[in-house]
């Protein structure tokens, strides 16, 4: 009879190690709720040296294409509106440690000129748009839960219209406080402002 090997156990990591595996997280932070971070979809493939930041952190070029062709339609609508599109994942902070990440956001120009720009933003868009997510969903317990929680959330804060743009379903959410949230196919138009509205099936 053979006698079972007792599992190896894994060495300490030396002070430098957990250091640098402490920046390494830190790097992987998608968004802070309330104190806890909310990783990027992928992050423990790259913890575990099976994907580089990159890969994770990257848009497919449908997510991409579609974040390009909305920001120019929007800001050739709000052309002297007194609007602007904001993106690149636009930091929108509630309080200290408590920060959402945002793909497009609209702001008026004149709240802007109140902020500092280096700054994440402390005042509430008036509009935010998201194409899907790149959030480590474990955390939650079904993944509608993180789209549900972050829309109350942005909307609590003050926005006034939450647009959730999905590639794989094809499918629009729009959210509004006091007002049942609808879900529309591309095919429709969306209303983002009075006079200003998106059709997505025309930009892909």
């Amino acid at each position: 009879m053979i006698a079972e090997q007792p599992p190896r156990k894994r060495p300490a990591q030396t002070p430098q190690q957990r250091k640098e595996r402490a920046q390494l997280l830190e790097s992987l932070i998608y968004e802070m709720w309330d104190g806890k971070p909310v990783y990027y979809a992928g992050y423990q493939d790259v913890i575990a040296h099976r994907k580089t930041k990159e890969e994770i952190m990257s848009s497919s070029l449908l997510q991409s294409r579609l974040a390009s062709k909305v920001n120019v339609k929007l800001s050739n609508q709000l052309v002297d509106s007194g609007y602007e599109v904001l993106t690149n994942e636009l930091g929108v902070q509630f309080k200290k440690s408590d920060w959402r990440a945002c793909n497009l956001a609209i702001f008026e120009t004149a709240v802007l000129e109140t902020q500092d720009l280096s700054k994440y933003a402390w005042v509430p868009p008036k509009v935010v748009i998201e194409i899907d997510t790149k959030a480590d969903m474990t955390r939650f317990e079904i993944e509608v839960d993180y789209y549900q929680q972050k829309t109350t959330q942005l909307l609590d804060f003050g926005v006034e219209k939450v647009i959730w743009i999905f590639t794989k379903s094809e499918k629009v959410w729009v959210a509004e406080p006091d007002k049942d949230w609808l879900i529309k196919n591309w095919t429709q138009p969306i209303d983002v402002l009075p006079g200003c509205s998106l059709i997505i099936s025309g930009l892909v």
